[in-house]
């Protein structure tokens, strides 16, 4: 499964909740024929499937409707819950566009052979997304940006980057 975002808030009260997107095309996910919820705080190992009946844009985000849901109470009781699909179910990427499930967990190492760390996670920021590496007891931020990132290579488990390991 790959967690594609959060249903934050209700907005409304005929069931439809605020969506934090962990991704930049939510437009796309109208088209999955259902998608997956589980509890922020349980398993999720234990997803439970639910069909989309509305999904829109309001203001500088996204709201949706779950087929289930419809209530305000209903609603909130699913507030903090992750969505996610199984990966075949996703949209294909283009050229140079990776889903962060596919990034966690790659080796990184720099022009110069040196593993700098395994991708743990990545932070969004206003201006570029950051690579969140760990080594040990070592940490590296690193922009995720093509001046950084030279290649990408998802079979093989490992990421290029253009960085030095004292930075």
């Amino acid at each position: 499964m790959v967690v594609l975002g959060r249903l934050v808030t209700p907005y409304g009260v005929k069931g439809w909740l605020h969506l934090h997107p962990f991704g930049d095309d939510p437009a796309s996910w109208r088209h999955m024929a259902q998608w997956w919820l589980a509890p922020a705080d349980g398993d999720k190992t234990q997803w439970s499937a639910t069909k989309l009946s509305g999904l829109r844009q309001h203001g500088g985000g996204w709201v949706a409707k779950l087929e289930s849901v419809d209530s305000r109470e209903a609603a909130e009781a699913l507030a903090g819950w992750y969505f996610a699909a199984p990966r075949e179910e996703l949209p294909a990427t283009e050229n140079d566009e990776y889903y962060w499930a596919d990034l966690i967990g790659l080796r990184v190492i720099n022009l110069q052979g040196e593993q700098l760390g395994l991708i743990e996670t990545l932070i969004e920021t206003g201006a570029n997304n950051v690579l969140k590496l760990c080594d040990g007891d070592k940490e590296h931020l690193l922009p995720f940006v093509e001046q950084v990132v030279k290649k990408v290579d998802i079979a093989g488990g490992c990421m290029t980057v253009d960085w030095q390991a004292d930075w």
